[in-house]
């Protein structure tokens, strides 16, 4: 009988949660190979405000989807989706586990669920969306989208520009509220679960979580701040001097990246540019942690705890030696 290949440990959790960190102590226990689960981390050039891997941690374990897109591109879900169906079969066949960290949830559900029937992005309709912001506002387009599409406009803030552009997209597209769309069961979580030379992959999600919200947001204060003292401005200063990327790029709508670039207009002072970036990066992580409530079968461990990357390496080698027991009670 055929061995069933070990489970898929993905190490998520809100901004912040130390996922890096665990990451690489893991790496210490397991041959692993890791692949993003971050939507900002594909963008070259965008390192500092992303809180990207350095050079030596990824020196020191195989990363994936990092560095693979300009930031005047865009990369969508369903191109992560096979990008990342196609890495975990790679690394498995040069016999190393592949762990999944990061905390684009939808990253996540679009791989362990499936994805919806949704249009592609159409760059016309985008740009006429973005005419109509720029002459009207954003809140003039939620409140359009309000009449159209009620269930989305009542979970998005009235400047959340790219979802609420998205949801616009989708009702022009379609001439159906994104909401009902969503509704409708997702395609196929992986194109080959029928197969028995390809048996569906079985994924885990483990999460950090604050236990201490207070402290949480304490620790994302100083991460900006580190940020600011590692060259921030100046990173951004050097993506403004393209003429090729402008504030309605899904890239430089990044949080942090929308609110430096917004100072460097003028638009805003240091301060201002300040606390906007902390509480973007602030509600950031609120919605990621409502996301990962939508995962019941998760394991959590408090990322506030000073063994927090112990826990998880325990979690983690936990889960792969049950895999490997199921394996073994197969030849019994």
């Amino acid at each position: 009988m055929q061995d069933q290949p070990l489970p898929i440990v993905c190490l998520l959790g809100p901004t912040g949660a130390g996922k890096t960190a665990a990451a690489l102590a893991l790496s210490q226990y397991k041959q692993i190979e890791i692949i993003s689960l971050d939507s900002a981390l594909v963008y070259r050039g965008m390192d500092i405000g992303t809180a990207k891997p350095t050079e030596l941690e990824r020196a020191a374990v195989p990363h994936h989807l990092i560095d693979i897109i300009d930031p005047a591109h865009a990369y969508s879900v369903a191109q992560f989706r096979q990008d990342a169906l196609q890495l975990i079969d790679a690394i498995r066949g040069r016999g190393a586990q592949p762990l999944l960290v990061g905390g684009t949830m939808l990253y996540y559900k679009a791989l362990t669920q499936g994805l919806h029937d949704l249009p592609p992005a159409n760059p016309e309709v985008r740009a006429a969306l973005n005419d109509r912001a720029e002459r009207e506002g954003w809140p003039a387009l939620h409140a359009q989208l309000a009449q159209h599409d009620p269930v989305t406009a009542a979970r998005l803030a009235p400047n959340d520009t790219q979802r609420i552009q998205r949801a616009l997209e989708i009702w022009q597209l379609t001439g159906e509220p994104m909401s009902a769309l969503l509704e409708r069961p997702p395609l196929a979580s992986h194109p080959t679960a029928a197969s028995q030379e390809n048996p569906p992959h079985h994924f885990v999600p483990i999460a950090l979580e604050p236990s201490d919200r207070n402290l949480w947001r304490t620790r994302l204060s100083q991460r900006f701040a580190d940020m600011l003292k590692a060259g921030l401005v100046d990173e951004v200063t050097q993506l403004r001097t393209r003429q090729d990327l402008h504030p309605d790029l899904p890239s430089i709508r990044c949080v942090g990246y929308r609110q430096v670039w917004a100072y460097l207009e003028g638009k805003m002072d240091y301060e201002q540019m300040c606390t906007a970036s902390i509480t973007a990066t602030s509600q950031l992580g609120k919605r990621q942690l409502t996301w990962l409530r939508t995962f019941p079968e998760r394991h959590i461990i408090d990322c506030c705890a000073a063994d927090a990357s112990q826990q998880t390496i325990t979690a983690a080698l936990d889960i792969w030696d049950k895999g490997m027991k199921c394996n073994a009670l197969l030849h019994t």
